[in-house]
């Protein structure tokens, strides 16, 4: 059984400027977030940490980020992989269009350190 003081946390990361700059509809947007969040699960279910987060459905902690455009979102990726952070990186097809990626479930002190430079989202 995990600590009380442990808290898990998943991070959902979206390109902000697919509202702002590129007009897309706001449930678009949430879309995209839902998809890297289900994908980020589904391709790491049998990790511990998912587990005990899926089996706290009723208090379940998402924190969602904006990063400014798709280079930022691309770098991002890029550091999460080279530091061996789970995530997934959600490109939306047929475009093949980068839009948001989501980190597993992790306990906040892993994941915030890498996201520190990322506001909440708005």
């Amino acid at each position: 059984m995990a600590e009380s003081s442990r808290r898990l946390v998943q991070y959902v990361v979206v390109r902000s400027d697919l509202a702002r700059i590129l007009g897309w509809p706001f449930g678009a947007v949430i879309a995209q977030a839902c998809h890297a969040a289900t994908a980020v699960i589904h391709l790491n279910y049998s990790d511990p940490d998912t587990q005990e987060y899926l089996a706290e459905l009723d208090t379940m902690h998402k924190v969602v980020l904006e990063a400014p455009d798709e280079a930022s979102l691309a770098a991002l990726s890029e550091a999460l992989r080279d530091k061996g952070v789970a995530h997934k990186l959600w490109v939306e097809q047929p475009e093949n269009f980068p839009t948001c990626l989501a980190l597993k479930p992790y306990p906040k002190e892993v994941a915030h350190p890498h996201l520190r430079k990322f506001k909440l989202f708005k």
